[in-house]
C-alpha cells in the first residue's frame, strides 16, 4: 500500500504514462480563448444578478426606523379596526398585512392615474398658441393673489382673554426700592428711545455707529424683531405711549411676504411669541393676526421626511435647510424643541389644530428615541431621523428645550404629564452625568461630548439654576428642597462668573480646570452681550425664597451694565469683561430689551402676586411676560 501524498503534485516529478494510440476519434480538450471568454461573461452575469437580489430584499435597517416613531411618515397606515384588540392603533405588519398591501396598490394606482391626468394637461396646453398660455397663467396668478388677500383679512374665531393677574401691582413703599425699579424704566427707556430714533423698523440697533442691524437669523428683510420683542416689556413698565409706536408700526410695516431666509427658533420665540404676549396683555386683534400670519409662513419648514423642522425657512418660497455647521446637517435640540408653547398658543387661539400636530409630532418622535445615558444629544438628522453627535449641553444648542417641558406642564395647570415625565427623566440624567462640584465647592454643568465631560460652562445655562428651582415643586420622591438648594448652587456659581470680572459682568462661557474656576480662559469667551440668564435666576431664586442676596446680585449686574455698557446712543455689549477699559461690540440685542431689562424689573418690586394662573395663558418664551415666570 502507498502512502498519501501530503504534498502538492505540481512540486513532484511524476514521470509521463505512455498509454499508447488512442482507441477513439480525437477530441480537442480544452476551449478557444474566446469561448473561455464567452462562458466567463455568462458566469459574471449571473453572480452579479444573484448578488444584486440582495439589495431588492427587505431591509431591516427600515425596521430601525419603524422603532424611532416614523411610521406616520414613512409609510401609510391602515386603522386596526373595530374588531382589533387595540382599537385606534395602526398596523404596519401581521395578520393584516394584506390590507396594507391592498392600501400601497391603491395609491400607486392614485399616482399613476395622476401622473397620466398631468401628462394630458400638458399636451393640451402645448395645442394652444403662446397668447392664450399667457392669458392662462395671468388668469392663475390673479387667482392666486385674490385667495391669499382673502386668507390674511379671513377674521380668527373670537376667543376670551384671560383675566391676567399681576400686571399692575401699584408702587413699592420703600423708597429705595422704588428709586431703583425707575432706574432699570430708564434704562428701558434710553435703550428704547435711541432705538426709536437711529433703528426704528431694523431688526437691531448699533448704538454707537447709531444705525440699524440686522444679523443674518432674521434674513435681510428689516422686520422690526426690537419692536416686537420689546412689546410686553414696555406695556409692563407702564410705557403706553411707547407701546402704542410699536403697535401702529406692526399695523403699517410688518409684512411677512418677503424673499428672506430666517431663523425658525428666533422668529418664534422673538416674533410670535413677542405678538401673542402682546395680544394678551392688550387684547389687541392685530397682534394675533400678526402671530397666525407668521405661524403659517412657518409650516413649510415641517415638510421634512421626519417631521422635525428645518432650522431656517424662506418666508416666500417655503424652503428650508439646517446650518452648515450643525452636525452633518442635523437639526438642534434647542431650536425645534422650543416651538411647542406658542404653537399650543397658535391651536387655541384659532381652532386649527396643524400647529398642535406639528410640536406633538416631535415629542412623541423623541419619546421613541434611544438616549445615550438618559441623555437628549443636541443633534437630530430631519432626513433619517437618527442624532447627530454624541453632544449634550444644558447652555446653548440644548437650553431651552428642557425649559419648554416644564412650562408646558405649568402652562397646562400641571396636567400635561408627559411632558413633566420627559423633563424628570431628563434632569436626573443631567443630574448624573453632567452636574458636578469643583474644588473650591462651585457646582457647574459641564458639556457631554462623545462619552467624555467637558468642565465648561456656558452663559446660557445660568438659566438652569431658576428653572430647578421652578420645577422643584411636582418633582419625584419629595425632592422639592434638594431641587431648590441645586438652583441656588448654580446661582452661587453663576454670581462668582461675574464677580471675578474686572466689569462684574459674566462671561460667555467659563471653565473649571484645576485652578481656574468660574473664569474664562480663550479670549474668544470673554464677550458680554447682554445677556439676561443669569438675571433671570436670581429673579427666581428671589421670588422663591425672598432671600435679598438675589436682589442685591441683580442690583449689581444692573449698575456694572449702566456703567459699562451704556453709550450715548443705547447700549452695546463688551468684547472682553476682564478688562477694565471695555471695547464695545456696537450692538442692542433685541433681548436686552425683551428679557435683562424686563426681568430685572420685578426684584425691584413687593407686590405680591398669584403667578401660576397667568401660565396657563402666557407663551412662555424668552418674549414673554416676565410676571408669567419665564
Amino acid at each position: 500500500m502507498t502512502t498519501p501524498a501530503l504534498l502538492p503534485l505540481s512540486g513532484r516529478r511524476i514521470p509521463p504514462l505512455n498509454l499508447g494510440p488512442p482507441s477513439f476519434p480525437h477530441h480537442r480538450a480544452t476551449l478557444r480563448l474566446s469561448e473561455k471568454f464567452i462562458l466567463l461573461l455568462i458566469l459574471s452575469a449571473f453572480i452579479t444578478l444573484c448578488f444584486g437580489a440582495f439589495f431588492f430584499l427587505p431591509d431591516s435597517s427600515k425596521h430601525k426606523r419603524f422603532d424611532l416613531g416614523l411610521e406616520d411618515v414613512l409609510i401609510p397606515h391602515v386603522d386596526a379596526g373595530k374588531g382589533a384588540k387595540n382599537p385606534g392603533v395602526f398596523l404596519i405588519h401581521g395578520p393584516d398585512e394584506h390590507r396594507h398591501r391592498e392600501e400601497e396598490e391603491r395609491l400607486r394606482n392614485k399616482i399613476r392615474a395622476d401622473h397620466e391626468k398631468a401628462l394630458e394637461e400638458a399636451k393640451e396646453k402645448l395645442r394652444k398658441s403662446r397668447e392664450e398660455i399667457r392669458a392662462e397663467i395671468q388668469t392663475e396668478k390673479n387667482k392666486v393673489v385674490q385667495e391669499m388677500k382673502i386668507k390674511e383679512n379671513k377674521p380668527l374665531p373670537p376667543v376670551p382673554i384671560p383675566n391676567l393677574v399681576g400686571i399692575s401691582g401699584g408702587d413699592p413703599e420703600d423708597n429705595d426700592i422704588r428709586e431703583k425699579r425707575e432706574k432699570i424704566k430708564e434704562m428701558m427707556k434710553h435703550a428704547w428711545d435711541n432705538y426709536r430714533t437711529y433703528g426704528w423698523g431694523h431688526n437691531e440697533l448699533r448704538p454707537i455707529a447709531r444705525k440699524g442691524h440686522s444679523p443674518n437669523i432674521f434674513g435681510s428683510s428689516q422686520m422690526g424683531a426690537t419692536i416686537v420683542d420689546a412689546l410686553d416689556t414696555l406695556y409692563i413698565m407702564g410705557l403706553h405711549a411707547e407701546f402704542l409706536d410699536g403697535q401702529r408700526w406692526i399695523e403699517d410695516n410688518l409684512d411677512f411676504s418677503v424673499n428672506s431666509e430666517v431663523s425658525v427658533f428666533e422668529v418664534n420665540i422673538r416674533f410670535i411669541g413677542g405678538l401673542l404676549a402682546a395680544y394678551y396683555l392688550s387684547g389687541e386683534e392685530i397682534f394675533k393676526i400678526k402671530a397666525v400670519q407668521l405661524a403659517e409662513k412657518l409650516l413649510p419648514a415641517f415638510n421634512t421626511p421626519t417631521g422635525i423642522p428645518w432650522a431656517m425657512v424662506n418666508l416666500k418660497s417655503g424652503v428650508g435647510r439646517n446650518w452648515g455647521w450643525a452636525s452633518a446637517g442635523s437639526s438642534i435640540l434647542a431650536e425645534f424643541g422650543t416651538l411647542h408653547m406658542e404653537f399650543i398658543h397658535l391651536s387655541y387661539l384659532t381652532g386649527d389644530l396643524i400647529y398642535y400636530k406639528k410640536v406633538m409630532h416631535i415629542r412623541k418622535l423623541l419619546q421613541k428615541m434611544d438616549r445615550p445615558n438618559g441623555l437628549y444629544p443636541n443633534y437630530l438628522n430631519p432626513r433619517t431621523g437618527r442624532w447627530g453627535q454624541y453632544h449634550t449641553s444644558v447652555g446653548g444648542l440644548g437650553d431651552s428645550f428642557y425649559e419648554y417641558l416644564l412650562k408646558a406642564w405649568l402652562m397646562s395647570d400641571k396636567t400635561d404629564h408627559e411632558a413633566r415625565k420627559m423633563y424628570d427623566d431628563a434632569i436626573e440624567a443631567i443630574e448624573k452625568h453632567l452636574i458636578k462640584k469643583s474644588r473650591g465647592g462651585l457646582v457647574f454643568i459641564g458639556e457631554w461630548k462623545n462619552g467624555h465631560l467637558e468642565k465648561k460652562m456656558g452663559h446660557l445655562a445660568c438659566f438652569a439654576g431658576g428653572m430647578f428651582a421652578l420645577g422643584a415643586d411636582g418633582s419625584r420622591t419629595d425632592k422639592a428642597g434638594h431641587y431648590l438648594e441645586l438652583g441656588a448652587e448654580i446661582a452661587r456659581t453663576c454670581h462668582e462668573s461675574y464677580d471675578r470680572t474686572a466689569l462684574k459682568l459674566g462671561p460667555e462661557s467659563f471653565k473649571f480646570d484645576g485652578a481656574v474656576e468660574a473664569v474664562a480662559v480663550r479670549q474668544a469667551e470673554k464677550y458680554y452681550i447682554l445677556r439676561p440668564e443669569v438675571i433671570e435666576t436670581y429673579w427666581y431664586l428671589w421670588r422663591f425664597t425672598h432671600d435679598p442676596r438675589y436682589r442685591q446680585w441683580g442690583w449689581e449686574a444692573a449698575l456694572a451694565i449702566e456703567k459699562y455698557c451704556r453709550v450715548s446712543g443705547g447700549f452695546s455689549g463688551v468684547k472682553d469683561v476682564y478688562s477694565s477699559t471695555p471695547t464695545h461690540d456696537d450692538v442692542q440685542q433685541s433681548f436686552f430689551l425683551a428679557e435683562t431689562l424686563k426681568k430685572f424689573s420685578p426684584m425691584q418690586k413687593v407686590t405680591s402676586f398669584s403667578w401660576l394662573p397667568v401660565l396657563r395663558w402666557l407663551p412662555l418664551s424668552p418674549a414673554c411676560v416676565i410676571l408669567a415666570g419665564c
